[in-house]
């Protein structure tokens, strides 16, 4: 797991705050924030959301001391304080509210808080701001600026692969490093659960040079995933070895690192597969799709029986089913009887956007490299099954 710290506290003074803004702005950074808030917490002020209203800005905060996000808007601040609402219910009060509807929130007294949107009055209690915690995130020496675009490309097409198992946690997030590509600078991500590998390279970004190969956690991965679908600005990158942090327009992630060292994934990437099976992409997915719904095992696997200009795809299940189909393929090498999981294959598949697929395949008990040749900045690798 990410290495555990205490949380640095940093004391806010308590006073009155009330602030007006567009309904469509807190949802929107309501919901860039409140998706990190854990739903199981024996910490009660981290199922909350930190309001701060100052200088006609809003700042929303929400952590689970791994991961902090904020994000930044404006509204109409007749005073200025800082609060603290439980997260899930006030995103699903301003989720209801009509759009374009305008909310008004206000300090009670004691420690109620009043959210006022037209006949709409909702009464909430505020914990103590000052038990918040803070996720400071100290001296990031390494600097660098990417495109939205290139940032997504890092990290969507390497992220399917990344390990769910707790016990190898260092294979629970994707593993960012600059590296040497045959004599040109690369920036690098790459993902695997010990079944698959997926791995990208894009040009190394200035500030980047000197940077340490560091682990994002997949929960992190996953913020990020949703903010980048709305977001075509640059994002900025600050990082050490044990924190990172992403600037995207007014949205700030600071996150942890994962505090352990990921595998030489090289090492298993095959060097020597001489056997090209190309197909069509979308037609190959299409039937491993198909041929799959006969299997009544997650882990069941699919068979490729391939030879000379065509590829068949079968499976077979416990209880006597099975299906195949037959694919035309450019192949010319020795006959090959292989098998993949097929819920690994169709991840993969997924990531793919070229007309055709290449496998490079060596004998049916070694790893498949596989990759799409209008893209040759990515490679995964899939490990066989026994079929």
């Amino acid at each position: 797991m990410t290495a555990k710290a205490t949380a640095e506290i940093r004391p806010f003074p308590a006073n009155n705050m009330k602030f007006t803004a567009e309904r469509d702005t807190i949802l929107k950074s309501l919901a860039h924030v409140q998706s990190v808030v854990e739903k199981r917490t024996t910490i009660p002020v981290l199922s909350n959301v930190k309001i701060e209203a100052e200088n006609g800005r809003l700042r929303l905060t929400a952590t689970d001391m791994e991961i902090a996000i904020s994000d930044y808007s404006n509204a109409k601040v007749a005073d200025e304080g800082r609060i603290t609402l439980p997260a899930g219910v006030l995103y699903d009060i301003v989720r209801k509210l009509p759009e374009g509807a305008e909310i008004e929130i206000s300090t009670l007294a004691g420690d109620q808080v009043q959210v006022k949107s037209g006949r709409s009055k909702f009464k909430l209690l505020s914990l103590p701001v000052d038990t918040f915690p803070v996720m400071e995130q100290g001296d990031l020496p390494h600097k660098f600026t990417l495109s939205a675009q290139d940032f997504h490309t890092l990290i969507d097409k390497v992220r399917f692969a990344i390990s769910n198992e707790e016990t190898r946690y260092y294979l629970n997030g994707i593993y960012v490093h600059a590296a040497d590509d045959n004599g040109t600078q690369v920036l690098r991500s790459a993902a695997t659960d010990g079944h698959r590998l997926a791995r990208i390279s894009i040009a190394l970004p200035a500030g980047a040079e000197e940077m340490p190969g560091v682990i994002i956690p997949k929960k992190t991965v996953n913020e990020l995933k949703k903010l980048l679908t709305d977001y075509t600005g640059d994002v900025q990158i600050a990082l050490s070895e044990t924190k990172i942090m992403f600037t995207l327009g007014d949205t700030l992630i600071v996150s942890k690192l994962i505090d352990g060292k990921f595998p030489d994934y090289d090492r298993v990437i095959p060097k020597n597969n001489d056997k090209i099976l190309e197909v069509n992409t979308k037609e190959f997915t299409a039937a491993v799709d198909r041929v799959s719904t006969v299997s009544l095992e997650k882990a069941r696997a699919i068979k490729l029986f391939v030879k000379t200009g065509n590829v068949t795809v079968a499976t077979d299940a416990p209880d006597g089913s099975t299906a195949h189909e037959e694919l035309e393929s450019s192949y010319s090498a020795d006959p090959i009887e292989t098998g993949y999981n097929f819920r690994y294959v169709l991840d993969m598949m997924g990531q793919i956007e070229g007309e055709t697929t290449q496998f490079m395949l060596a004998d049916s008990a070694s790893p498949a490299l596989v990759r799409d040749p209008s893209d040759v900045s990515t490679l995964y690798v899939i490990m066989p099954m026994r079929v």
